[in-house]
């Protein structure tokens, strides 16, 4: 059983997506349904819904085809509001392809959405 939920998740979905699998299940988690909501909104899943099974329940995620690398950030750095450019240059292949997910006071979202709103935070995760 992993500690990470949010690697596990990712993991899951990057190795379906190879496999050309239309949908897959994940654990779930409050992070992972936040990153799953960032996900669905750039456009790399299509729908997610939470199955109730009996003991306990699973994100079932329509995959889409469209991501080519995934994975959490470890350890989760801290980015200053003047600090993107390099993070992105880090873990982003080019500019506009690909995205980071991060933690923020106002909770989670993309690298984007942060540096618009002139916010710091840790980074959670990246995909492209």
């Amino acid at each position: 059983m992993a500690n990470d939920t949010l690697a596990e998740a990712l993991n899951t979905i990057k190795t379906h997506e190879r496999e050309g699998r239309e949908q897959c299940e994940v654990r779930p988690s409050k992070i992972v349904r936040e990153a799953l909501k960032i996900l669905q909104t750039a456009g790399y899943i299509g729908d997610f819904e939470f199955v109730d099974l009996r003991q306990s329940g699973v994100f079932r995620i329509k995959l889409l085809g469209k991501i080519n690398q995934c994975g959490v950030i470890k350890p989760r750095s801290p980015v200053k509001k003047a600090d993107w450019a390099s993070w992105e240059q880090r873990f982003i292949p080019g500019v506009g392809f690909g995205l980071l997910i991060v933690s923020t006071p106002k909770g989670m979202m993309t690298n984007d959405q942060a540096k618009t709103s002139g916010l710091g935070g840790r980074l959670m995760a990246y995909i492209y």
